[in-house]
């Protein structure tokens, strides 16, 4: 397995690849690996002849200093995991490898169509400008014929499909599931936080997901998005940000069981934040 730091080393190395003929799967990470992670990567050796992983924390996507600081790093542990999964290959760029001092400062502007008005784009505004800016220049240096996300960034997901699509990327963006521990807590780097009582608590914000659809669809959504507002702020120890009912391809909030909804939430546990999303109907 290689480790690159620079853009030509980069490129070499996936030279060679395309000369060869082989094809390329891309997982894009902000290191600070865990399961999840790992079940992109193997999901890609199975359908790809190299696999690239990228582990760069991306500044233009917090819109939080502190929470930027605090975001765990390692490299060292991240490449052993790498390693043991199968990865080919590892990009792992510093911040001016990646940006000029213009695009730190200027704000990246794309077109959501709405994609980024509700749930993690109204409480983290520019979040998602900085995630399409980094995925895309990573697109464009990695070359990929196919990108795995996971599901648990549910409204990311659908923001890169419409940026593949609106920015001609010749890339499959393959939807993986959320991986979750037996507890039920969906799987994040930002669990490492969590001290032993809080990932027990943090577990009840799945139990109140996965009990929530035994009422779909004799409660409305307006009704279910209340009852789970309320099991949250019973639980000591979690505060809600936001709980919404989407519908699937809009993300716009739902009225009705007619089309595909999504769950999705946000809740801080201690300072820590947490989101998860369950399918609806």
């Amino acid at each position: 397995m290689l480790i690159v730091n620079s853009v030509d080393h980069l490129q070499n190395a996936l030279a060679d690849v395309v000369s060869e003929g082989k094809s390329i799967g891309f997982i894009p990470t902000m290191g600070a690996l865990h399961a999840g992670h790992i079940s992109l990567v193997e999901k890609s050796v199975t359908e790809n002849d190299y696999t690239v992983v990228s582990v760069f924390v991306n500044p233009t996507q917090f819109n939080n200093p502190i929470d930027l600081e605090k975001y765990p790093r390692d490299l060292e542990k991240d490449a052993k995991l790498l390693r043991q999964s199968g990865c080919d290959l590892i990009f792992a760029p510093s911040k001016e490898i990646i940006y000029t001092e213009e695009e730190l400062q200027q704000p990246f502007e794309f077109d959501f169509g709405g994609l980024d008005q509700v749930m993690e784009g109204k409480f983290r505004p520019g979040h998602f400008n900085g995630v399409v800016q980094i995925v895309s220049k990573l697109f464009r240096l990695v070359k990929p014929q196919k990108a795995y996300f996971g599901e648990k960034d549910f409204q990311q997901l659908s923001i890169i499909h419409r940026m593949t699509e609106l920015m001609d990327f010749d890339v499959q963006v393959v939807d993986c599931p959320i991986i979750r521990e037996k507890s039920g807590l969906a799987l994040s780097s930002r669990n490492e936080r969590l001290t032993p009582k809080q990932r027990n608590i943090a577990a009840g914000i799945s139990k109140v997901l996965f009990e929530c659809r035994n009422f779909v669809p004799s409660f409305s959504p307006e009704k279910l998005k209340q009852w789970v507002e309320n099991e949250i702020n019973q639980i000591q120890g979690l505060e809600l940000e936001y709980f919404e009912i989407a519908n699937i391809k809009t993300l716009q909030p739902a009225t009705s069981w007619e089309e595909p909804t999504v769950g999705c939430i946000a809740v801080y546990c201690g300072d820590v934040r947490l989101i998860d999303n369950i399918r609806c109907s």
